[in-house]
């Protein structure tokens, strides 16, 4: 083939010129969509597959097409697989080198397909596979959590409302609050995974082709649960992207949490955990600094996860049926959020995977007087006061003690009773949350059972996606 016929474009028959400088350089999208290249050329794949069955194709012309494309697959796999400039996108690209290599064959590989549900085809096999990658990150850092609460053993330290301390609670607890929370995102992403495992191959440009293909086949091909219903409907929807985007949204800003935690702990005011030095920075000023960039990052980067999703949310608002371009614009922030979620995940695993915790520094905030408080308040109502009254009797004494009459302890001792004393000892007031699901020994030791036997589940699920 020449280079003109080559370089011409897939409309070319309807235009007496070729297209403008500015109109290619602003639609092109093939220096962030040529990544879909394996999964393009497997749609490709079931389409010529496809053909074959529906008698488009001969032996002959599906064995040659299914040849070159296996060639195509092959240079991209090497990296020797060469662009041209009539390039426009990926499936140009596929499309343009299987017709060099098979002929007239080669050019039948479009046959009742149009870009329009190939690239909806391309996008759900490429998000199918991100959502696993995604969801093998989220499984990897909960078995951190998981295993760093286990090793916690007795530790405590002080757990927290508006940023002040409020009661001593395990580490484990507070290490498995987050691998809970992650537990809710692995669950959406396993939602979103089935709601987008549909194939939209065989919708054509919008309304279907007069060629008797059979959408179903295909779909079972490429390993799709199911197929369309309705052509409009397959070529124009990106729930799958908005939805995958809100999941990533949403595991960020879980990130963002525990970024924000890390900051707080490794710094010399609280100085509950050291950062290895492998998962810490310097400073290229202050000899003496250890930065925890990887917390930082992760608080940094959730809005710009939320940036994706709400910049998609406002491209697809009032789009009318069926496919636009503006649709072109679901990849760059779909790629950018996958992978930044990938990165953060694998790093913040290996912060926290890495930390060595100061747990005698955690010990002695969490057992100052005052965290004591609540359980002054519980045992007047074991006795038989309403737990209004005893909440203001237990508040008279704080204030007593902040005024500087005496320590919380021994103003308990003397208005409450000696049994008090008990809730002052190191440890002694974790020890009293013993509901289910609290932050003691007992209910930890339970929880951590549990999530073990959660996150099994979902490795379970996980290997299902393959």
């Amino acid at each position: 083939m020449d280079d003109q016929k080559s370089s011409e474009s897939l409309w070319h028959g309807r235009f007496a010129g070729g297209p403008a400088e500015a109109l290619m350089a602003y639609t092109v999208s093939l220096p962030f969509d040529r990544r879909l290249w394996e999964v393009d050329i497997r749609g490709s794949q079931a389409h010529v597959r496809g053909l074959g069955r529906a008698g488009v194709l001969s032996a002959d012309e599906v064995e040659v097409v299914l040849a070159a494309l296996e060639a195509v697959r092959a240079e991209f796999a090497a990296g020797t697989f060469e662009f041209r400039e009539g390039d426009e996108d990926i499936h140009t690209a596929v499309e343009r080198r299987v017709t060099e290599i098979a002929g007239d064959a080669g050019a039948r590989l479009h046959t009742a397909r149009s870009r329009n549900d190939q690239i909806a085809t391309d996008l759900r096999l490429w998000t199918k596979r991100a959502i696993a990658e995604v969801a093998a990150g989220v499984v990897n850092l909960q078995r951190v959590l998981l295993e760093r609460a286990r090793e916690a053993g007795d530790a405590y330290l002080p757990g927290y409302t508006h940023l002040q301390r409020a009661q001593p609670v395990m580490l484990a607890h507070h290490l498995l609050a987050h691998a809970w929370s992650l537990h809710r995102d692995l669950d959406r992403l396993f939602d979103a995974y089935r709601r987008l495992d549909v194939s939209p191959l065989g919708a054509g440009a919008l309304a279907g082709t007069s060629i008797a293909i059979d959408p179903a086949s295909t779909a079972e091909d490429l390993g799709f649960a199911s197929v369309f219903s309705n052509s409009l409907d397959a070529v124009s929807d990106r729930d799958f992207v908005a939805e995958t985007l809100f999941d990533l949204s949403l595991i960020g800003i879980h990130l963002s949490r525990i970024g924000e935690e890390w900051v707080l702990w490794t710094s010399e005011e609280f100085g509950f955990a050291r950062l290895d030095d492998a998962y810490a920075t310097g400073s290229s000023m202050l000899p003496q600094k250890k930065n925890a960039d990887i917390a930082e990052l992760a608080r940094g980067k959730s809005g710009r996860l939320i940036g994706n999703l709400t910049g998609l949310l406002a491209t697809l608002k009032s789009l009318p049926l069926a496919y636009n371009r503006d649709l072109q614009e679901d990849k760059e922030p779909l790629f950018d959020s996958v992978e930044q979620t990938v990165l953060a995940l694998a790093a913040i695993a290996g912060m926290i995977d890495t930390a060595v915790f100061d747990t005698g520094r955690m010990a002695a905030a969490a057992d100052a007087d005052l965290l004591a408080a609540t359980d002054l308040a519980e045992h007047l109502v074991r006795n038989g006061v309403p737990f209004r009254q005893a909440h203001a009797q237990v508040g008279q004494l704080v204030r007593r003690h902040v005024a500087g009459e005496a320590n919380l302890r021994d103003l308990a001792v003397a208005e409450i009773g000696s049994d008090c004393a008990a809730y002052f000892e190191p440890g002694g007031a974790t020890k009293m949350r013993t509901s289910p699901g609290g932050a003691g020994p007992s209910p930890v030791a339970l929880q951590i059972e549990l999530f073990s036997t959660r996150l099994q589940e979902s490795v379970a699920r996980l290997e299902q996606l393959g």
